[in-house]
C-alpha cells in the first residue's frame, strides 16, 4: 500500500512524515514534492510534484494507492491547484484522499474558508473516496510572535475576547498519520481543534508568567494591527489577511469544543504552556 505526501518538505509535511514512519514501513512513502532534492533527508522515494503543472500530476501519482493532500499555500490559487491534483488522481487510480481543510469551513468567516469548500466539493464530486481533516490554528501561528512580543513588551492582536481552540503542528501531524494508517476514516469530517481554548490575553498572561516579565496584550482595530504587522516587514496583502484572521477568531472562527483531535491521536493535545516554553526555548 504506497501513501504519497503532496507538501512533504512543507512544515505539517516533514511532521506527517515522521509519524508516518513510526506507523507505516518507510519504503510504502512517497514525498510528493515541487524540489525532490529538498526531500532528501526524509529518507522516502520522493518525486517530483508541482500544483501548477497539470500535465505531470497524474506520472507522479502512478502507483500512489492513498494520497494526503496538504493544502497549497498560495491563498487565491488554491482552487485550481487542487482541481490540478483531483483530477490527476482520477486518471491515476488513487483510491483514497485525505485532505487538509479548514475548521467548521462551511461556517467559518475567514477568508481561507472558501477554497476549502470548494475543494470539498471537488472531492466530492470526483467520486474518490475521501477523508477531510478540517484542521484548526496552528498554535504556532502565534507563538512564532513571542519573541518580538518580548521584545516590544507587550503582545498585539485584534482577536478580543475570542476564544482560540488552538494545537500544534505535530498534533495535526499525527491525527494525520493516525487517518493514514488506520482503517475506518472513509466519508469522514473530522473538525480538529486543541482540547484547551485561550484567549490572547491568556497567551499574554502565559508568556507573562514564564518570561517574569509583564507582558500585557494590546487589543488593536482591525486596519491599526496590519499597520503594525505592515511595520515589521510583512507584506500589505498579508497583514491585512492575519489582521483579518485576528478579527476571525473574536467572532469564534477559531473556536472549538469537540476534543475530536485529542480522540484521534489519543493523548491531550499540546497545551499552551508547553507551546509556549518551546517558543522560549
Amino acid at each position: 500500500m504506497k501513501i504519497g505526501i503532496t507538501g512533504a518538505t512543507g512544515q505539517l509535511g516533514r511532521l506527517v512524515v515522521e509519524k508516518l514512519k513510526q506507523r507505516v514501513n518507510a519504503g510504502d512513502l512517497t514525498a510528493l514534492v515541487r524540489s525532490p532534492e529538498k526531500a532528501a533527508d526524509l529518507g522516502i522515494d520522493a518525486r517530483p510534484f508541482d500544483y501548477t503543472k497539470p500535465e505531470t500530476l497524474a506520472e507522479g501519482l502512478q502507483g500512489i494507492d492513498h494520497l494526503l493532500l496538504i493544502s497549497g499555500s498560495e491563498v487565491g490559487q488554491r482552487k485550481a491547484q487542487h482541481q490540478n491534483i483531483i483530477e490527476a488522481a482520477q486518471k491515476a487510480g488513487v483510491k483514497w484522499i485525505v485532505y487538509t481543510s479548514l475548521l467548521h469551513a462551511d461556517t467559518s468567516s475567514l477568508s481561507l474558508a472558501p477554497e476549502h469548500i470548494e475543494t470539498e466539493k471537488l472531492l466530492k464530486a470526483s467520486g474518490i473516496p475521501h477523508t477531510i481533516l478540517r484542521n484548526g490554528w496552528y498554535t504556532e501561528n502565534y507563538t512564532v510572535s513571542i519573541p518580538g512580543a518580548v521584545g516590544a513588551g507587550a503582545f498585539v492582536g485584534s482577536a478580543g475576547d475570542g476564544k482560540i481552540s488552538s494545537a500544534t503542528r505535530e498534533d495535526f501531524a499525527e491525527a494525520a498519520a493516525v487517518v493514514l494508517s488506520g482503517e475506518g476514516h472513509v466519508g469522514k469530517v473530522y473538525e480538529l481543534a486543541g482540547d484547551d481554548a485561550y484567549t490572547l490575553k491568556d497567551l499574554a498572561a502565559e508568556i507573562s508568567r514564564q518570561t517574569g516579565k509583564d507582558i500585557p496584550y494590546n487589543n488593536l482595530p482591525e486596519a491599526e494591527y496590519a499597520k503594525v504587522l505592515e511595520s515589521i516587514g510583512i507584506p500589505e496583502g498579508l497583514a491585512q489577511a492575519l489582521a483579518s484572521f485576528d478579527v476571525g477568531a473574536s467572532k469564534g472562527d477559531l473556536f472549538d469544543e469537540g476534543k475530536v483531535l485529542s480522540g484521534l491521536i489519543g493523548r491531550p493535545t499540546t497545551s499552551l504552556a508547553d507551546a509556549v516554553k518551546k517558543a522560549l526555548a
